[in-house]
């Protein structure tokens, strides 16, 4: 039961992790997350090389502490999937997020429900999962046929449980989306 629990608890850590990866407009830092550098001949966390900031709402400023990688730091940028082009200005680089129209507002909020949709389906699986388990400890005969309807009750209120917590995540998400 505990281990069915972890499996959700990591479902929506990851869940929650894609979606912070989403900009709704506004300039979040976190979108560069997995951006890598190539720096000294090693792929290096962006957030390693320089100070990320968000100087304004539609913004983020990276300053880069040894001036030889800004140009690498610009490559990896339009290399990566987030949609912006980089300004360098040989001493930092401008990310500028432009405002969402509402045709990509809800293209967004059509990929946060798709996520969500697929947290569901990794939360449920784990119960299945778990569910099978019980069926073969009563098989074993290692619990009772009432243990095994008490644990099915269980996983399935803890599956409930996860999954409004995965509704209320998406509401949030969406909700951002449309307000900005």
């Amino acid at each position: 039961m505990q281990n069915a629990e972890n499996k959700m608890n990591k479902a929506i850590a990851s869940l929650e992790g894609d979606l912070a990866a989403i900009h709704a407009g506004r300039a979040n830092p976190t979108i560069l997350d997995k951006i890598t550098v190539e720096y000294y001949g090693a792929a290096t966390p962006l957030a390693q090389v320089g100070t990320i900031s968000v100087p304004e709402a539609r913004s983020i400023v990276i300053q880069p502490w040894d001036m030889s990688v800004l140009k690498d730091i610009e490559k990896a940028i339009l290399a990566s999937d987030i949609g912006i082009t980089p300004n360098n200005d040989g001493k930092v680089i401008r990310l500028n997020f432009p405002p969402l129209t509402e045709e990509r507002r809800k293209e967004l909020n059509k990929g946060v429900s798709k996520r969500g949709e697929e947290a569901k389906v990794a939360i449920r699986n784990i119960r299945r999962d778990a569910i099978e388990g019980f069926k073969k400890q009563k098989k074993a005969n290692e619990i009772t046929e009432d243990d095994l309807k008490n644990l099915e009750e269980k996983i399935q209120k803890l599956t409930d449980k996860f999954v409004k917590q995965v509704d209320e995540i998406i509401a949030a998400k969406e909700k951002e989306i449309l307000e900005v």
